[in-house]
């Protein structure tokens, strides 16, 4: 289905009237599931908490074999197309350091990422929906998805054939550090595409007093760090950009011992397929010629992340016009540029037209701490807005 940009859009009044009602409901689900966060594809525990909450809702429930992912159809009253609204399930492996009364009971796990708010809003949002049926011409799909925090749960989805028939797709992130109630995207790329890097560099060992005796890797790496700095700044179009950091360095056992092997680690972001390729051939270059220069060995271990998370600029449009009706086109932010983290909702928007937005959160009384942080709060009254506008996409969408 080809959405008209243009086209007017009417939303109910009594919508947001709705979601406040159910908002209760949806802040004592979200905090069931923060207090026990879990990991990677299987979140077995969430996935029930889903199940009790989409009970009784008349929904078609269809389970991720390779996952405790599912996907919940909603029929409308009416045949027509179909939207995908989605939610991450998974949680991070770090200490929560929050104080709240409902933290992670989980040792080494915190919902940090505010997957705990994605699930209760698109649970919570299923609940609106279905009161409203009839004014469905078309389906609703409610994707609950773990495996977002580096594990490609989307894809694994994707390759089951769970979202078949899916028209569009529409998926809303909170964000601590926006205003509570504001509602920010830009059509194109929004986040990177994310890859990560392990380089090995392979001298000789042997003793600090006597380094001409060996060949140390050290001062190779450190050579490395530098060049790639130079890289990002000197051979990448500033308005196509790139972020490398090397984030670990490991090498060394003895004050007195000039080891052998010295390793870096680290991330490489950026929003276009062109400058992912320069980066990654200009990282393999700089190893290859720094190492071989040193008389050292190099050796380059490149590990595929994320794609670009790319929004579809008609549906950007359709989905601002819809925020206008809900809550007012001044609560709409226009980001001037992508975000350099990664998403893997970008699988899904290479399949189908869509968007992702990020809602405002910030807490009212407590420091603002970012997504990912181990004191992250959100501002729980905010979930109303984007109950209200999971509800108010798929009515625009299908009516």
């Amino acid at each position: 289905m080809s959405i008209d940009p243009g086209a007017p859009v009417s939303i109910d009044p009594g919508l947001r009237r709705e979601a406040q009602s159910l908002l209760e409901e949806a802040v004592a689900l979200r905090r069931r599931i923060h207090q026990h966060p879990e990991l990677g594809l299987e979140n077995p525990r969430t996935r029930d908490v889903v199940l009790e909450a989409l009970a009784g809702l008349d929904l078609e429930i269809a389970r991720s074999q390779q996952t405790t992912g599912l996907v919940a159809s909603l029929r409308g009253g009416k045949p027509g197309p179909t939207i995908l609204l989605r939610a991450d399930t998974d949680a991070l492996p770090m200490p929560e350091d929050t104080g709240l009364p409902f933290a992670s009971q989980e040792e080494g796990r915190m919902h940090a990422c505010g997957h705990d708010a994605h699930v209760a809003m698109l649970a919570t949002g299923a609940r609106l929906l279905a009161r409203r049926r009839d004014e469905l011409a078309g389906t609703v799909k409610f994707m609950f998805q773990p495996g977002e925090e580096g594990l490609g749960g989307a894809r694994v989805m994707l390759e089951e054939g769970l979202l078949e028939g899916v028209d569009a797709a529409f998926a809303i992130h909170v964000d601590p550090t926006v205003p509570v109630g504001a509602v920010a995207s830009r059509a194109g790329a929004l986040l990177a595409a994310a890859d990560a890097f392990v380089v090995d560099v392979v001298g000789k060992g042997g003793h600090a007093s006597m380094p001409h005796h060996a060949v140390d890797p050290i001062p190779v790496a450190c050579e490395i760090v530098g060049a790639l700095q130079s890289l990002v700044t000197r051979r990448i179009d500033v308005f196509d950009p790139a972020v490398l950091s090397v984030t670990q360095v490991k090498v060394g056992t003895a004050f007195n011992v000039v080891p052998e092997r010295a390793q870096l680690m680290g991330t490489l972001r950026s929003v276009s397929q062109g400058t992912r390729d320069r980066m990654r051939a200009g990282l393999q270059r700089i190893v290859e010629g720094v190492t071989a220069a040193h008389e050292t060995k190099g050796e380059v271990r490149l590990f595929p992340g994320y794609p670009v998370t790319e929004n579809d600029g008609g549906f950007v449009a359709f989905t601002r016009g819809v925020v206008a009706e809900l809550v007012g086109g001044e609560r709409w932010i226009d980001m001037p540029a992508p975000v350099m983290g990664a998403e893997d909702f970008s699988y899904v928007l290479e399949k189908v037209p869509g968007a992702m937005v990020f809602l405002g959160a910030r807490p009212d009384d407590a420091p603002v701490a970012p997504i990912h942080s181990n004191r992250m709060i959100l501002n729980e009254p905010a979930m109303a807005t984007g109950i209200a506008l999971h509800a108010a996409m798929a009515l625009a969408y299908l009516g």
